[in-house]
């Protein structure tokens, strides 16, 4: 886990050299104007600030196909270069037209950085501090933005500020994550397990989870390479074979295998069931007319099952230990282990000396405790395993087959395709309640077993049953079949329902995050305090108009630093969607009051106060939400196979949107002032809120493998009720 968060943490240094370079501009810019005499060409202006957002528009044309091809570790430690580069020709810079070349080249490296780090941070990342690890890019950036400001304040109370050596700073940073993404950055396992260099995946993800056992997720990659198919939802029961077998029609039975040899486990469907994830599913066939999307009512019905001790609650507590793990009685569960193993060993031939069912693989789930209960009480609960840092109440052997956040891989033979395997994503269903009337109407009298009421996300996997079940682990069969897994075109897979929703999603958090006027406020802070009339507030001091606006700056983006922590803590407990909706009024709120406060004369200091605290306020809910979610999400919802390009696109309407806020501003602000500018903002702002209640589903804690197939399931039942 540490492994992950530092190999995190040292890739996000590309945002902050991007948070630098913001920050060195916005107030550089100022003395640029006056050496090339631009006071009067605001135009020339817009292009000096916009150059690297152009820059980094053409660049990510590229740059998402480029890294499908090529990785993403290569792409940044090129991104690094370009950084150096620009800050070098930045420092000499002769004049505007050099200073233009410089700009673009620093946007081809913002661009590669921008644009990459999250989606290797949400490939490298435990889903259950996805969220968190992927705040890093907005913290990191912030504070290059702060220290950058620090920078160019000092250099302003000097007698000759110079501003190539303000821009030309740079390089020196780039180079410390010149030499990071070169000798400590891994590369993807996600992108090593798409290209079939399994034994590199393997020691990656080894080094990232700081375990040796990474089964579950290894498999969980190599399923990733096959989403979007024919996904359905379904509810079991599960228990111990000899249990469920003792009350119920084998032919009603399902039997669950995974990576390792021991017990058996079957699951029994829930027909007809008013509970759970399944029947929510089912119930959205029933909302044709509501406005909210199905895709969003799908993955709420997922956070609203976890059980009582869910995830939510273990982020609290460093992501040490299972939600579930009981570790009561440990010597009679390994008797009873200990004989339904016997028992399995006893069925492993079919008379025939062929090898049965029986004697594949154990399934995925861990008996965690044996208390017998009355049929008057609740189960017990069968607890799932639960991913990286789970131990299993029988001698501490960590789970193989876990892959975050809750859910489990599980297989089953397909039984309408010879030799093919369906893939079960499980997760546990929340509340004893809900599991106890399932279980007894199996059950009748005999209410001593353990089972699960578990929700399952079934769909065709990409591994064939003689690899899998013909292996002794699972890095066998993946290796056997890597070569032979049948990958769909780009352009298929983009035409995928979910694939499509999941764009209309990234690209339109993108253009409403742009046009909320982040980019546009940031690039323009000095000059918009500066004509706030800031300069009152520290004249007193002897600090001149230019240095007071640049030293207010610093102030901001230090304040922006606590908020950011704020948002990392709460990303993954109360999730990407509650931090949206919860922050977008106070940004609407701080909107609003600036317009008053530029519409209304309240005098030269009440107006200066006014402007700041808004600014203030502000950026401090933007990053909060609006700054760090969109790219979390875009890096979230997209399959491996197309992640690089989807990532592209929604990027690509980033920058572009980026461009026309940026290079728009200063015109805006001569035509329809201050206050017309954050009116138009606010506006945005309201249209964001309406978006993102209807449209962007809650993503925390799921594997991005479990999400691409939600969205699957989900696109595919809205484009049902239309």
């Amino acid at each position: 886990m540490n492994g992950a968060v530092l190999i995190a943490l040292a890739a996000a240094i590309g945002n902050m050299l991007q948070g630098w370079d913001n920050a060195t501009i916005a107030g550089s810019v100022l003395y640029i104007k006056r050496e090339f005499n631009l006071q009067t060409q605001p135009t020339m202006e817009g292009l000096i600030v916009a150059m690297s957002l152009i820059g980094a528009t053409v660049i990510t044309t590229f740059s998402g196909p480029v890294s499908d091809m090529l990785g993403r570790r290569p792409m940044l430690i090129i991104s690094s270069v370009l950084y150096f580069l620009s800050g070098l020709v930045m420092l000499w810079a002769p004049n505007v037209y050099v200073l233009l070349l410089a700009r673009l080249l620093d946007g081809f490296g913002i661009g590669l950085a921008v644009t990459l780090v999250p989606v290797y941070i949400s490939e490298t990342a435990p889903p259950e501090i996805r969220g968190q690890l992927n705040t890093f890019p907005q913290f990191t950036g912030s504070l290059g933005m702060f220290l950058s400001y620090c920078m160019v304040f000092g250099l302003s109370l000097t007698q000759a500020p110079s501003w190539r050596l303000m821009l030309g700073v740079l390089s020196i940073p780039s180079l410390a994550y010149f030499f990071l993404a070169l000798f400590y950055l891994p590369e993807s396992p996600r992108w090593l397990v798409s290209k079939g260099r399994m034994k590199e995946a393997k020691r990656v993800l080894q080094r990232l989870r700081g375990r040796e056992d990474v089964s579950g997720e290894m498999a969980l990659l190599m399923e990733g390479l096959g989403v979007g198919g024919d996904v359905s939802i379904e509810e079991y029961i599960i228990g111990p074979d000899n249990e469920l077998a003792d009350n119920q029609d084998e032919k009603d039975q399902i039997k669950l295998y995974g990576a390792e040899e021991g017990l058996s486990w079957i699951a029994k469907p829930v027909t007809g069931s008013t509970l759970g994830l399944a029947s929510r599913h089912g119930s959205m066939a029933n909302q044709s007319m509501s406005l909210i999307d199905p895709v969003v009512t799908l993955f709420g019905s997922v956070h609203e099952k976890m059980p009582e001790m869910g995830s939510m609650r273990s982020m609290l507590f460093s992501n040490v230990g299972s939600m579930f793990n009981i570790t009561e009685n440990q010597e009679k569960t390994e008797n009873w282990d200990e004989e339904s193993q016997k028992d399995e060993e006893n069925q492993m031939s079919d008379g025939s000396g062929a090898e049965s069912d029986d004697n594949l693989r154990s399934p995925l789930l861990s008996r965690q405790g044996t208390n017998a209960e009355t049929n008057m009480g609740p189960p017990t609960s069968l607890s799932m395993r639960q991913g990286s840092n789970f131990t299993q109440a029988n001698g501490g052997e960590q789970a193989s087959m876990g892959i975050g956040g809750g859910w489990q891989l599980a297989y089953r033979k397909d039984e309408k395709k010879e030799g093919a395997l369906k893939r079960i994503y499980l997760h546990e269903e929340g509340g004893t309640g809900s599991r106890r009337g399932s279980i007894i109407s199996l059950q009748g009298d005999h209410a001593e077993g353990e089972f699960i009421h578990a929700a399952a996300l079934v769909s065709q996997s990409v591994l064939r049953a003689d690899s899998l079940l013909g292996q002794h682990s699972i890095e066998e069969a993946i290796e056997t079949q890597s070569e032979t897994v049948t990958k769909k075109s780009t352009w298929k897979a983009l035409l995928e329902p979910g694939v499509k929703h999941a764009l209309i999603v990234g690209v339109g958090l993108q253009i409403l995050q742009q046009f909320s006027g982040i980019n546009g406020v940031l690039y323009y802070t000095p000059q918009i305090l500066e004509q706030a009339g800031v300069g009152v507030l520290l004249s007193n001091m002897g600090i001149g108009s230019d240095s007071a606006s640049l030293l207010i700056s610093a102030v901001t983006t230090l304040l922006m630093l606590p908020t950011i922590g704020v948002a990392m803590k709460l990303m993954d407990i109360a999730g990407r969607r509650w931090l949206l909706l919860a922050t977008l009024p106070v940004l609407l709120g701080s909107l609003v009051v600036l317009v008053l406060g530029n519409v209304i004369n309240m005098g030269e200091v009440i107006h200066a106060v006014i402007s700041t605290i808004s600014v203030v306020v502000y950026f401090c809910t933007f990053v909060m939400g609006f700054g760090p979610i969109p790219n979390i999400l875009c890096s979230e919802i997209f399959p491996t196979s197309v992640r690089g390009i989807c990532i592209a696109i929604c990027a690509l309407t980033f920058w572009i949107g980026d461009i026309i806020v940026t290079y728009s501003l200063p015109v805006m602000l001569t035509s329809i002032g201050l206050g017309g500018v954050f009116a138009i903002y606010a506006v945005v702002c309201t249209v964001a809120w309406v978006f993102v209640f209807l449209k962007v589903p809650e993503t925390k804690g799921m594997p991005l493998e479990v999400i691409t197939e939600f969205f699957a399931v989900g696109a595919k039942k809205a484009a049902a009720t239309e």
